[in-house]
């Protein structure tokens, strides 16, 4: 019974040093309604939205046998276009979704989408 002991005993100390460094006391926690960083965060920069990506892209050809490529973006406010393939790009702008795109200029603008767009008074088709 002693050798039993011998064993048991290193574990009792053991567990009763372990069970010593515990609080009976819960543990009390914020949970208030005053933000810490609220400071902080008022003074902080406003995030700013990234571009829109594109939504479609499609080639048109216009009733003047002329051709133009047009990616309509996902915000439905911005479409650009170009006259070939490696052509300079040109952003069109409405002024909400469903108005007529125009470039800054106005002297570019891009009516409806889809499969058939009005390009500068043109009707052209998606092909």
């Amino acid at each position: 019974m002693t050798h039993h002991l011998i064993r048991t005993l290193p574990l009792a100390l053991i567990a009763a040093v372990a069970l010593a460094g515990c609080k009976k006391e819960p543990e009390s926690m914020n949970v208030g309604t005053v933000d810490p960083q609220a400071a902080e965060l008022a003074k902080a920069t406003p995030v700013v939205a990234p571009p829109p990506m594109i939504k479609t892209s499609h080639s048109y050809r216009c009733k003047d046998n002329s051709l133009i490529f047009v990616d309509f973006m996902t915000d439905d406010k911005t479409a650009t276009y170009k006259t070939s393939k490696e052509g300079t790009v040109t952003t069109l702008k409405a002024a909400e979704a469903g108005q007529p795109y125009k470039s800054e200029d106005g002297s570019k603008t891009i009516t409806g989408g889809g499969d058939n767009i009005t390009y500068n008074g043109t009707a052209c088709k998606a092909g």
